[in-house]
C-alpha cells in the first residue's frame, strides 16, 4: 500500500471520519491554517488515483469517500515501520517503547489480556 503525504493522510482521517464528504465539507474540518479549495480538490484527485479515495456526482459537485479503511492503512503503515526500524519484530518495538517509559505495566498487562482474553476467568 502506498504511503500517504502528511496533507493526504489529514485528508483520509477527516473521511475516515465523516464517512464521505464534498470538498468544501472536508476544508470546514480542517484544524490548522485552512488550504484554498482547489488545493484540497486537488489533493483529493492525488488520493483517487493513489486508490484511496471514490467518489460520487452530488449536483453539480463531487461526494469523495475512503475506498482504503482506516485499519489497513494502520496496519499497513505499521508493518512497513516495524519492518524497517526493528528488524520485522512487535517485540522489539514493544522493548524499544518499555525502554523509553512510553509503556508501563498497566499497558502491558492490558496487551496481555487482548492476547489471551481467556485469562480474564
Amino acid at each position: 500500500m502506498k504511503e500517504l503525504t502528511r496533507a493526504e493522510e489529514e485528508i483520509m482521517q477527516i473521511l475516515w471520519q465523516l464517512n464521505n464528504a464534498k470538498v468544501s465539507e472536508i476544508i470546514d474540518q480542517m484544524q490548522h491554517k485552512k488550504p484554498s479549495y482547489n488545493t484540497v480538490s486537488t489533493i483529493v484527485r492525488i488520493l483517487q488515483d493513489k486508490g484511496f479515495v471514490g467518489f460520487e456526482k452530488e449536483g453539480r459537485g463531487y461526494r469523495y469517500f475512503p475506498i482504503i479503511n482506516k485499519e489497513a492503512y494502520q496496519a499497513s503503515r505499521m508493518n512497513t515501520y516495524v519492518n524497517n526500524y526493528f528488524e520485522g519484530s512487535f517485540k522489539n518495538m514493544l522493548s524499544f517503547f518499555v525502554k523509553k517509559k512510553e509503556v508501563n505495566v498497566d499497558d502491558l498487562e492490558a496487551i496481555l489480556k487482548q492476547i489471551n482474553p481467556k485469562d480474564d476467568a
